[in-house]
């Protein structure tokens, strides 16, 4: 066996890491949590809108009331001072009456627009309820993807923990001085930096040498180094 077949075996087990690693970042539950969390965040974002529109509803309906016993005091004290006999005088009497019927048609007009409040509220306090019942459901979904997407994830790493003892007991039939090239070419070429010739082949680019380079190849020693022409990878030939 050549130098270069342990240096193949590694690269093979770095493949497979490689391969995990993908699969793990590409787990779909990863992708549907995305899409779940969106959902969530867009339904928080409804649900400050909804509640600051009840806010104001609130401030207003309590500026209301505060109007109303505010009037509802004034009316009582001219009403007292009314039908105490303290005031004789017809024009005062009179001006006292008026008063009061001015104060109670105002009442009257806060209480129709309390009423108006309460009718507008209605629709937000109930659309607040689907809101909340949206938010448990993707919450829960959420808490479900999550702990399937763990699962999965330790899944890939239990496997990828047995892949990567084998690769460092690979690594140890590995020359020294074929690392530097090995990383280099990994970096550069997609994490593939070696590749079998088969046929004429590479399998790395999967293309044809010219003839001349194949034979030429041929004549020269196992263990001499040869690089693919096409993509620039270490081959390790049959």
């Amino acid at each position: 066996m050549s130098r270069w077949e342990s240096l193949l075996a590694v690269q093979a087990l770095d493949t497979r890491l490689d391969q995990l690693a993908v699969k793990r970042e590409g787990l779909p539950q990863r992708a549907q949590l995305t899409d779940v969390r969106s959902a969530l965040a867009e339904v928080e974002s409804q649900i400050a809108e909804v509640d600051e529109r009840r806010n104001e509803l609130t401030r207003s309906q309590q500026r209301l009331e505060d109007e109303v016993a505010s009037l509802t005091e004034r009316a009582a004290q001219a009403e007292k001072q009314l039908y105490s006999g303290s005031v004789t005088n017809p024009r005062e009497l009179q001006a006292l009456q008026d008063d009061v019927a001015s104060i109670r048609r105002r009442i009257s007009q806060l209480e129709d627009e309390q009423l108006e409040i309460m009718e507008l509220a209605e629709p937000v306090d109930a659309r607040r309820e689907e809101l909340d019942a949206e938010r448990g459901r993707l919450e829960a979904e959420v808490r479900r993807l999550e702990e399937e997407l763990a699962a999965a994830e330790a899944e890939i790493d239990e496997e990828a923990a047995g892949v990567r003892a084998e690769r460092e007991q690979a690594a140890t039939a590995v020359p020294e001085d074929l690392w530097p090239e090995y990383d280099r070419l990994r970096a550069a070429l997609g994490g593939v930096a070696v590749a079998r010739l088969v046929n004429g082949t590479c399998q790395g680019c999967h293309l044809r040498l010219s003839a001349v380079e194949v034979d030429r190849i041929r004549k020269l020693s196992p263990d001499e180094p040869v690089h693919c022409e096409e993509c620039g990878r270490l081959l390790v030939r049959e």
